[in-house]
């Protein structure tokens, strides 16, 4: 109780600082156990830029197996805040024993799929005989681990969700930490190299999904996942997916992109720019990442309150939500576009690199000066319980604009340079309909409130 009474009465500014603390440094250490992979392999003495390149061509699996956490976490956590937020915890704490059966099926179903398939995925992405050997060495082992990364990401956002920010974020930084202290063990001590970088991780996100599950299964817990829950009625699982397609597709269609921006870097770059998309992406990320917690740390606050009838409380949320995000953005572009030597340097010592890639990572990232507003936006349609909007926003970045500009512009006579552009100028068009259509859209919605959404569960 005391839970919903912090999210009905206490101070905006205050509570929100509260829940997005934690939440910005769950994905930010989260965010870790990627990147660091990618710090520690990119240092092996003789093969690191093949191997960094090995990496980032088997980026796109990890990404699609991460988005399937979000399509089932995501949509679940934000229908059961709101169904929290209208004092019907049964129907959230089922929705919560449906996404879990949901993520265990989900994870046995794609670990069979990719270590079948993964040696031809690779190549489609982008892989070259050169760095395929530790893109298949990498994926062989990730893959095993896959209910891990899918519990550890997905059920922690019902953590989030009901206000235990401080609980998720102690579940992701567990994982975290060990992975930072198992990667250089692995990867030098025993001489593992990207095997070793691989099973680091999996280790690591199996202590996370651990003390996830037994969270949720203690007295701790508002929502409790109970074996008499673990079932799939068609009405809680559309309810879920509808809301869950929005950040499916933002994360999923990362990999179309990754699979246009690779294979463009074969034919018009060589394995140098390869290894430099795989720094790009991970940075790309590193900013992505943090914008999305400060939102996840609002989303509670936003459904609950929708769900409660309280639009005010919903309006002055989402305007605090709005400048701290932009304030992060613009300020973290402005320090790449000053010091982008800097930035490339966490992730390789190849002088060629880092010579090729200042300018590139320059533009490349200029865009995302914008992504503050587009998450703020785009993240409270999603904690507003809006599936059709927010899809539509979740496909207009990549599919609608990047992905076609990535094809168009290379040939134009720009080359790589192309698709670095492609990125700026998808960006910025983005934030600009997604804010606009947000300022068109909210009150609306808000008169409407959240009664029309409704579960039989």
């Amino acid at each position: 109780m005391g839970e919903k009474n912090r999210m009905e009465t206490e101070p905006v500014g205050k509570l929100l600082l509260k829940m997005a603390v934690p939440t910005v440094l769950a994905q930010i250490v989260n965010l870790l156990y990627n990147i660091v992979d990618r710090m520690y392999v990119g240092r092996i003495e003789g093969i690191g830029t093949l191997a960094l390149g090995g990496l980032g061509v088997s980026f796109p699996i990890l990404i699609l197996i991460s988005a399937f956490s979000y399509l089932i976490g995501a949509g679940g956590a934000s229908r059961a805040a709101i169904f929290m937020g209208r004092k019907e915890n049964d129907t959230a704490e089922r929705i919560l024993g449906s996404c879990t059966l949901m993520t265990i099926i989900a994870s046995a179903v794609l670990t069979v799929f990719f270590l079948v398939f993964r040696e031809p995925i690779l190549l489609i992405f982008g892989a070259t005989p050169e760095n395929l050997p530790f893109a298949m060495e990498y994926t062989q082992i990730y893959l095993y681990g896959t209910i891990f990364v899918l519990s550890a990401l997905g059920l922690n956002m019902f953590i989030t969700n009901q206000g235990f920010t401080k609980t998720s974020m102690a579940t992701v930084c567990i994982g975290a930490v060990l992975n930072i202290i198992l990667d250089p063990i692995f990867i030098f001590g025993f001489n593992m190299g990207v095997r070793g970088a691989a099973l680091a991780t999996i280790i690591s996100q199996c202590v996370s999904a651990v003390c996830v599950v037994m969270f949720l299964t203690s007295k701790h817990t508002i929502l409790k996942i109970k074996i008499k829950y673990l079932k799939l009625p068609w009405a809680v699982v559309s309810g879920v997916i509808s809301l869950g397609i929005s950040p499916f597709i933002m994360q999923a269609t990362e990999c179309l992109v990754q699979l246009v921006f690779n294979r463009g870097m074969r034919t018009y770059g060589d394995n140098n720019y390869i290894a430099l998309m795989s720094i790009l992406f991970s940075l790309t990320q590193m900013i992505w990442m943090p914008l999305q917690g400060i939102s996840q740390g609002a989303q509670p606050i936003i459904g609950y309150n929708f769900g409660a009838g309280n639009k005010e409380r919903v309006k002055s949320t989402f305007k605090i939500l709005f400048a701290v995000n932009v304030a992060f953005s613009v300020g973290v572009i402005l320090l790449v576009e000053l010091f982008p030597q800097i930035f490339l340097g966490c992730f390789t010592t190849d002088e060629n690199v880092i010579s090729i890639g200042k300018n590139a990572l320059r533009l490349f990232l200029a865009g995302m000066s914008l992504m503050g507003a587009q998450s703020a936006c785009q993240q409270t349609f999603l904690a507003l319980g809006q599936a059709k909007i927010s899809t539509f926003l979740a496909l207009l970045r990549k599919v609608i604009l990047l992905i076609p500009l990535a094809l168009i512009l290379p040939p134009l006579g720009l080359g790589v340079w192309g698709f670095f552009l492609a990125e700026a100028l998808s960006d910025v068009i983005a934030a600009t309909v997604t804010t606009t259509m947000f300022k068109l859209k909210i009150n609306g919605i808000l008169e409407r409130g959240a009664q029309g959404q409704k579960i039989k569960a």
